[in-house]
């Protein structure tokens, strides 16, 4: 029999690539809110709800979901740890939003800077390659690591007078002013073994046309990108080595761009791990690494590996564990997380005992595939609800 418990606390899910985080937030949001325990959940907010509403002679509350938010988003084309909190744990999202430390896995392409600082934007210019070492590299996060002030993407959901700064740039519009640098911090970064390799699955990005003939590069033409400002050194270096000359080089678009227009040609990877503070765009010190070494670098694949306390390895829970499982399975393993604090339990063997323990809750591929299909249309609504109110805020 299943034992009802109270739906608040916090907890982590590993986000595939694909996917936008408040994507991933509905579908939890779905599953948690029709489990036996989201129903308990939900009908003890309506009672204290309504008798609040009912002193005060207000119309009955409803509704249908429970009160679930996330602690940092991760672009739709990163994977990784995203944090979710749910009821009354939705309160302590703030200390992961603003303070918590994180570590990624980033790989990018040299060679290459586009608009959004990732393989999902276009392509602005190609630049050379063949220069780059590692000893330049090395270099180079030797005078990054520590305090530094970065410059935000323009692609990015920090708003400017009430508007995302991603919005002015879909929309071709110039910003108010410019984009203010924040102070963040870089506690490491370690390069990995296949840095510089052209031994890789990755493309390199082609430019592309929209309907009109312009390419997306011209239309921010307007707007910075992330080639435009300086080159942020850590305070720790600059307050050492006041005098330092040797880097950044200058940038060396290429002379013949022939061997990147090839389906054949793979541009050198750099690929390393980094922890760093909050606020810290992977992109943005992405591409600062490729423009230092006289290059530039755009981000083909980012994986959150850890947000304070919360750890790939061991307790975080896989969307499957949902989608696939019925909650006689994973309810335990998810109250167990919410009631504690400091991230101790093992997810991953908690899950594997459950499985064990409960054959019979494995779901069957026609239940899956019925959910999968459920979510694809919820989303589908979602999008032409979003559509219509964009239309709607274009025509005033």
């Amino acid at each position: 029999m299943l034992r009802v418990f109270s739906m608040d606390g916090v907890f982590a899910i590993n986000k595939k690539s694909g996917v936008t985080s408040r994507q991933v937030v509905d579908q939890i949001n779905r599953i948690l809110s029709n489990s036996t325990s989201g129903n308990k959940s939900l009908d003890q907010l309506k009672n204290a709800r309504n008798e609040s509403n009912g002193k005060q002679r207000l119309r009955k509350w409803k509704t249908s979901k429970l009160k679930m938010g996330h602690g940092g988003t991760l672009d739709p084309l990163a994977s990784g740890v995203l944090v979710i909190g749910v009821g009354s744990g939705t309160k302590k999202l703030g200390e992961y939003t603003n303070g918590s430390v994180k570590r990624y896995e980033c790989i990018g392409l040299l060679g290459g800077s586009t608009t959004t600082g990732d393989s999902e934007g276009e392509l602005l210019l190609k630049t050379e390659v063949d220069h780059v070492t590692m000893e330049l590299l090395e270099k180079t996060r030797d005078r990054m690591i520590g305090t530094l002030d970065q410059t935000p993407p323009i692609f990015s959901a920090l708003k400017m007078d009430g508007k995302r700064l991603y919005d002015y740039a879909r929309e071709g519009l110039p910003l108010p002013r410019e984009i203010k640098s924040r102070e963040v911090k870089i506690i490491d970064l370690n390069y990995k073994q296949d840095t510089l390799t052209n031994n890789h699955e990755y493309k390199f990005i082609k430019s592309q046309v929209d309907e009109t003939g312009r390419s997306l590069s011209e239309q921010l033409a307007k707007n910075p990108t992330l080639n435009d400002h300086k080159i942020p050194f850590a305070k720790e270096w600059t307050e050492k080595h006041s005098d330092d000359k040797g880097l950044p080089l200058e940038m060396k678009p290429v002379k013949d761009s022939s061997a990147y227009e090839s389906d054949d040609y793979r541009a050198p990877l750099l690929h390393f791990e980094s922890t760093v503070s909050s606020g810290t765009y992977i992109r943005s010190l992405l591409s600062d690494i490729g423009r230092c070494v006289g290059s530039s670098a755009y981000m083909v694949d980012l994986v959150r590996l850890k947000q304070a306390q919360w750890d790939m390895s061991k307790n975080v829970f896989e969307m499957e564990d949902f989608t696939n499982y019925r909650e006689e399975i994973w309810a335990p393993v998810l109250q167990k997380v919410l009631t504690s604090d400091n991230g101790e339990v093992n997810v991953r063997e908690e899950m594997k005992k459950a499985i064990k323990e409960h054959p019979e809750a494995v779901k069957s591929d026609k239940e899956i595939e019925e959910l999968e299909t459920e979510r694809e249309e919820e989303d589908k609504r979602r999008k032409e609800r979003q559509n219509d109110h964009s239309n709607k805020r274009q025509k005033k």
